[in-house]
């Protein structure tokens, strides 16, 4: 297979995909325009910040699979992908300890003004009268809005320094999340009213949607403590910046900010933002995940999802639908033999019942095997008795969908 690296990657862990094979492309210079072209020819893409747009996925005559190199996945056009079978996995969770360590070092920064520190003495500058009013961070309560791996591993960070975790209750989570809220000990509020109202810190640790896009606004910041910090590792999106700066301007927060509303496309560039250059604000280029811990993680992690796609079990994909499809299940037992599945297909084709998922599994022994197939019409007394009617079935079961 070919498969095309659009961004940086530490070569040295592409080793058992060349190693079994595969022509490996590691191009980081492609952009959203150069990609069109290139993307031709090629099985596997996986890109970091390199937009994958619809056009590009139009000019792919292979391509079955787009990774992204990291867990967002807002810069790939999913619904085109959908739109032509193309499977869509990120690596999530992989970057999560290096997003984490950088939201406390700007906690730590924003709090005891190291860059600050630092700019005066770099000038000869003795200004220790002026930084010896930091508040500490010891029983301070941080409000985490978010709690995926970044969040969790954020919360296990916070309570090392003796800070009180808490969060917004929400159904739906897994056991295992459930589980780590246990065991790092953060309290859950019943809303983000009641989260901002206690919070002296807020960290922002959310994917851009439309649920979350400017979600920090006036409203939000008019909620917090006077003095309280805010943190925002997550995307630019999320924050209004001209909210922000005027809470700045009022002296009612402080800011520890990783992204912005506005960057450069490019690694390097000019950058002008009234966010960026407010004295309340410490800042970086975005760099969350870039520790070489993380990267060799999530080139790790991209590997992983490209030998899961080869082997036919795609992991953490994010276009497939996640509710079951069809009207109803067809069950069938049937011998574990050439063309069986081909006659079933035939009769339900000569029908008009669309096959929408379908799973097949063998028993021991490698005789028998049952077929789970979701159909998007509930097929007939005859039809049934038809599929029935196979030499090398069993039988089937219709099961309605509630």
């Amino acid at each position: 297979m070919r498969i095309l690296y659009a961004d940086t990657v530490d070569e040295t862990r592409l080793r058992p995909l060349r190693d079994a094979g595969h022509e490996c492309i590691v191009d980081p210079s492609l952009n959203a325009r150069s990609l069109v072209p290139a993307i031709g020819g090629c099985d596997v893409v996986v890109v970091r910040s390199t937009k994958v747009t619809a056009e590009a996925i139009d000019n792919a005559d292979r391509l079955g699979l787009i990774v992204r190199a990291g867990a967002g996945t807002d810069n790939i056009d999913k619904a085109a992908a959908s739109a032509s079978g193309i499977f869509v996995c990120n690596v999530p969770g992989r970057n999560a300890i290096a997003v984490a360590e950088l939201t406390l070092g700007l906690l730590l920064a924003v709090d005891r003004r190291i860059p600050d520190n630092v700019a005066d003495l770099r000038e000869g500058t003795w200004s220790k009268t002026d930084y010896t009013q930091a508040d500490g961070l010891y029983g301070k309560r941080m409000g985490i809005i978010g709690l995926g791996d970044i969040g969790l591993a954020v919360a296990e960070r916070a309570k090392a320094f003796g800070i009180s975790v808490a969060a917004v209750r929400k159904p739906g989570r897994s056991p295992d999340v459930q589980s780590s809220i246990r065991s790092i000990g953060i309290r859950m509020v019943d809303s983000l009213e009641a989260l901002l109202d206690e919070s002296d810190i807020v960290s922002l640790h959310v994917p851009k949607a439309p649920e979350t896009l400017g979600m920090v606004n006036r409203d939000f910041l008019a909620r917090l403590p006077t003095g309280a910090i805010l943190l925002n590792t997550s995307r630019g999106d999320v924050v209004d910046e001209r909210a922000l700066v005027e809470a700045l301007d009022r002296g009612s927060v402080r800011a520890g900010i990783d992204v912005w509303g506005e960057e450069p496309s490019s690694g390097k560039g000019r950058f002008e933002s009234e966010l960026a250059r407010h004295p309340r604000v410490v800042g970086t280029h975005h760099i969350g995940a870039s520790t070489a811990q993380a990267q060799q993680s999530v080139a790790d992690g991209t590997v992983h999802a490209i030998q899961a796609y080869l082997a036919g079990s795609p992991v953490d994909c994010v276009n497939l639908r996640t509710e079951p499809s069809g009207t109803c299940t067809l069950t069938i037992r049937h011998l574990d033999r050439i063309g069986v599945l081909a006659q079933i297909f035939a009769v339900l084709r000569k029908n008009g019942i669309n096959v929408q998922e379908m799973q097949n599994q063998v028993f021991e022994g490698g005789i028998a095997a049952v077929a789970s197939i979701n159909v998007s019409v509930s097929p007939t007394a005859e039809v049934v008795e038809t599929l029935r009617g196979i030499d090398e079935v069993f039988n089937v079961v219709v099961v309605p969908k509630t």
